[in-house]
């Protein structure tokens, strides 16, 4: 998922250790983007990222606290703010982030993709004229306005709130991350709606972001990782979501 932090100046002059032992694992999430995070009618968060999250902690046999919801925007100051231990959140692994945080190997893929109205005269290979939506700070947000031409580019707080102005006709087509958009083509708002085009590919691989120089967090994880994939338990979580592999 995805998203490019913002406000990155003055990050690294916090903290790196990791919680004590004894302490719970305190993990942030957003809490705005199903089916991977969202948060229940109880402030509860659920989907995917919780998911692997709770197989994590049980592999590592830590106890673990979820923090949310959490504001995107400043999600990575929270964590060198030390308001939590790691970020499970469908965080893009990005160079730019990597100059504020660390992260673990990838936990899954992802591609971005066109959305649009069925039926509409939308040509990907050229948008010009038309009104283009994507969330604020993420990876489908920097390709809408670094390769797109004459487009009316908007950007939202939430992947939400994005497809909420599509469906209203505010914009004519969104650049979403591909498997948030699958699951949403498949809910009641998005059956009038459908892929455009192929998949955008851009490399995009999303890990758990934990503080600079936590390398005992992050080798924990990733060997948590490993063992969740090979004893089925990844494959479990991801059938439960997907009717095919994202990893």
């Amino acid at each position: 998922m995805k998203k490019i932090a913002l406000a990155l100046a003055g990050l690294l002059a916090f903290g790196v250790a990791t919680a004590d032992a004894g302490e719970k694992l305190r993990i942030g999430t957003e809490g705005a983007y199903p089916p991977f995070n969202n948060i229940d009618k109880d402030g509860k968060a659920f989907g995917f990222d919780l998911d692997i999250a709770d197989a994590l902690c049980a592999e590592m046999k830590v106890e673990c606290e979820i923090i949310a919801p959490l504001d995107w925007d400043s999600i990575i100051i929270g964590l060198n703010k030390k308001k939590y231990d790691a970020i499970i959140a469908s965080m893009s692994i990005t160079e730019e982030r990597k100059k504020a945080v660390a992260f673990t190997d990838p936990y899954y893929s992802n591609n971005l993709t066109l959305v649009a109205k069925k039926g509409a005269t939308i040509d990907p290979s050229n948008l010009a004229g038309k009104a283009v939506g994507a969330q604020r700070a993420t990876i489908a947000a920097n390709y809408a306005t670094d390769n797109l031409k004459d487009v009316d580019v908007k950007l939202y707080d939430t992947q939400e709130n994005a497809y909420l102005d599509l469906a209203s006709g505010r914009v004519d087509v969104l650049v979403s991350d591909k498997l948030p958009a699958y699951d949403w083509l498949r809910s009641e708002e998005g059956k009038g709606f459908e892929f455009v085009g192929d998949a955008i590919d851009v490399n995009d691989k999303i890990g758990i972001a934990i503080r600079q120089n936590d390398t005992e967090l992050a080798e924990k994880f990733n060997a948590a990782l490993k063992a969740i994939v090979a004893n089925g338990t990844y494959e479990k979580i991801n059938a439960k979501y997907f009717p095919f592999s994202i990893y």
